[in-house]
């Protein structure tokens, strides 16, 4: 797609108008409209199921260009949520947001970089040396100043982890105490894939640092993480917002005011960093693949400087319910997530700025909804209630889930469970789904059961150095002491395919990139088999006598697993009736 003009709102309602109607249709493929502008380029595959076909028009219509990327807080993605907000009333599920209606409401800090003022600079032995900005460092969004300044010495402390059940300390033999933290990301491999998953978390590092005393932040870049993700494309995006919840008093949440400054510095500029310390970046590369790395005081000073613009937004989860048919066991929720938004504009690539998240994250939105719809349709409806919940500014650090998770619109104490639907990367055919995190809880069993009922392998993580079990939304619900499982697009390919590397071809082409978009080649007829596999494993959990709980000592369920006292639910709206009615907010 590369229409980049912006469309007339005019068009939108009637755009929104024929694909919801057309999307109910099970006879036919249908059409998208004319204002979306796709008709013309792609066809329907006419051969395909009823409910591949549904899927199929859910996907062209949230990543049309129409809805500009879906960022949250934005227009494009407004429009995405009232279209979820009327497929979920077209299939029959009640409204489960706010006031009655499908939408939670979700405040946010919005943030955005400002060159003026963003400064790196390193003194030592009187001498200053300026870091380019964009080109070798950007510094973080601050949610809590529009302009802050720090100079201080600085500390290397590796990765920034503390385990100490794994008797590792990365802040071992130095005081952090009004200083600048240096360090790389993720954590060491030699840590099992749970605790290298929440270690890598950049959100425990920063709790981690701001317990110590660091007032400031420069996270640098390294060999592998440049070849995963090069500089040079990130950081031509260093204008695009960030975003942070935002409490009732207005401030942002997780933001970490004491860090005052935080940035990033490319793999190119480590030598830079080091100079005088007597190391080389060749040797910190070396230590940090050998799982060696070592604190160590930095010569002279750093002088970090930001300047943001920061104002207040808001966006919306979209909530949908389908009552349980037992009286006592349908007073609890198992929570059905996918995040709905994506990365909107950015820089354009190949001519094209509109990032339009096909399969990041459109096609898991449609196969929750092709679920939803075989579960409401069932002729034994399930026992517990199930949600349905598309969330916002997954992009933006798990926002809407972690709001929805700690703020649900049902007693929070009623969820029992979360499956979650993200990016899958369905472009062979496969004969497997991967399902992330089934090992934690007694879930397990229950996919197992679902898998062999619908006739699907169950694959192992092929890529668990990417610790995806922390950066999708099960994690908001892991958090909360949720049991939770993450399903994802299979890797066992059919005849010759390699159905890994076109994980990996997609990971390296077209992640988050203007080319994920409907002219991929989605195999619609595997999304329709993960949500015949998604609502299988919704009923079996529904009708299970006991709630899912943690395995004993497993790593999650001991550090967030709810505990007795936990019991008592927050403030939350009451449970919407068995009836869709109501209009979309």
């Amino acid at each position: 797609m590369r229409q980049h003009h912006r469309v007339r709102t005019c068009l939108t309602l009637a755009a929104l108008t024929v694909a919801i109607a057309a999307c109910q249709r099970q006879d036919a493929p249908p059409a998208a409209p004319k204002a979306a502008a796709t008709a013309a380029a792609d066809t329907f595959d006419a051969s395909a199921g009823a409910d591949a076909r549904r899927i199929e028009a859910d996907v062209r219509f949230l990543a049309d260009d129409l809805l500009e990327g879906r960022e949250a807080g934005t227009r494009g993605y407004d429009l995405a949520a009232r279209y979820v907000a009327e497929r979920f009333r077209a299939i029959g599920l009640a409204p489960a947001g706010d006031d009655g209606g499908y939408l939670q409401r979700v405040p946010l800090l919005r943030a955005v970089r400002v060159a003026d003022g963003a400064r790196l600079a390193i003194t030592r032995d009187g001498t200053t040396t300026e870091l380019r900005f964009k080109e070798q460092f950007l510094p973080s969004l601050n949610f809590n100043a529009a302009s802050a300044t720090v100079t201080a010495p600085a500390v290397f402390v590796g990765q920034g982890v503390h385990a100490p059940e794994l008797k590792h300390d990365d802040f071992a033999g130095v005081d952090l105490r009004g200083k600048i933290a240096v360090l790389f990301g993720g954590a060491p491999e030699r840590f099992d894939n749970d605790r290298r998953a929440f270690y890598s978390s950049g959100r425990q590092k920063m709790q981690a640092l701001a317990e110590r005393g660091a007032i400031g932040v420069l996270y640098l870049g390294n060999p592998e993480d440049e070849k995963r993700s090069p500089w040079a494309q990130g950081a031509e995006n260093w204008q695009r917002p960030g975003m942070r919840l935002r409490g009732d008093d207005g401030k942002g949440l997780d933001t970490w005011p004491q860090l005052q400054v935080a940035a990033s510095a490319n793999a190119d500029s480590v030598e830079a960093v080091l100079g005088g310390s007597g190391r080389t970046a060749a040797a910190l590369f070396a230590a940090l693949k050998s799982g060696t790395l070592q604190a160590f005081d930095l010569p002279g000073t750093l002088t970090l400087a930001a300047t943001t613009r920061i104002e207040n937004a808001e966006s919306h989860n979209v909530v949908a319910r389908l009552a349980g048919a037992d009286d006592a066991l349908g007073k609890e929720h198992i929570a059905y997530s996918a995040h709905l938004d994506h990365v909107g504009i950015g820089a354009p690539v190949d001519g094209d700025a509109i990032y339009n998240g096909a399969l990041d994250n459109a096609l898991g939105v449609a196969v929750m909804l092709e679920a939803a719809q075989q579960l409401a349709r069932a002729e034994s409806r399930p026992k517990r209630s199930l949600l349905f919940v598309a969330v916002t500014a997954e992009e933006k650090g798990l926002l809407g889930s972690d709001w929805f998770a700690q703020r649900p619109t049902v007693p929070r104490d009623s969820l029992v469970a979360n499956v979650n639907l993200d990016m899958p990367v369905l472009l062979t055919p496969t004969t497997d789904v991967v399902p992330i995190g089934i090992e934690h809880s007694t879930l397990q069993p229950l996919v197992a059961q679902a898998a062999k009922d619908i006739g699907v392998q169950l694959s192992p993580d092929p890529f668990p150095e990417e610790v995806v079990f922390v950066r999708s939304d099960q994690f908001s619900f892991i958090r909360a002491g949720i049991p939770a499982v993450y399903l994802d697009g299979g890797v066992v390919g059919t005849g010759s395919v390699d159905g890994k590397a076109a994980f990996e071809d997609f990971l390296r082409g077209h992640y988050h990139r203007p080319s994920d978009e409907t002219s991929l080649p989605i195999q619609y007829a595997d999304a329709a088999r993960l949500a015949r596999l998604n609502a299988r494993i919704g009923q079996l959990i529904a009708d299970a006598k006991d709630r899912p709980a943690w395995n004993p000592g497993d790593f999650f369920g001991e550090r967030y697993g709810r505990k007795p006292a936990d019991a008592a639910p927050t403030p939350a709206v009451a449970p919407a009736g068995d009836a869709a009615a109501g209009a979309a907010r």
